[in-house]
């Protein structure tokens, strides 16, 4: 009868949870949910982006002039970055949700061309927003 027992198992152990790889879309995930918060947080700075920008001309030259500093273009670029990552891991999603397409093919080569897009995207509008073209 004792032969037939099974063992108990001894205590649980916690898992160190940075020992396990992600997966390329579990990233685009995670960066999908910060991006929405730093949009989130940097809200207030829009809506004052966007006030100082359209309530007068002597606002516009204020406005200008705060956003020649290279913190705020940092600040701006990383307000482009979460806008447009979000923009594409959203639409990733709604297509997702659309085609049924849920394979881990699938759900891996559009999470590449979701960073991808962002990527290129946030390259292409930081040359621009630093003066190189």
């Amino acid at each position: 009868m004792a032969d037939t027992l099974k063992q108990r198992p001894g205590p649980m152990r916690l898992i160190d949870a940075t020992q396990y790889p992600l997966p390329l879309p579990a990233k685009l995930s995670i960066l999908h949910r910060v991006s929405g918060v730093l949009m989130f947080v940097l809200l207030p700075f829009v809506i004052w982006m966007f006030d100082t920008s359209v309530s007068s001309e002597v606002s516009f030259e204020a406005f200008t002039s705060v956003l020649s500093s290279p913190l705020a273009k940092l600040v701006v670029l990383g307000l482009i970055w979460a806008y447009l990552h979000h923009f594409c891991a959203g639409v990733r999603h709604l297509w997702m949700d659309a085609t049924h397409s849920v394979s881990k093919e699938q759900g891996r080569s559009s999470a590449v061309v979701s960073f991808a897009v962002s990527l290129l995207l946030t390259v292409a509008l930081a040359a621009k927003l630093f003066g190189l073209f």
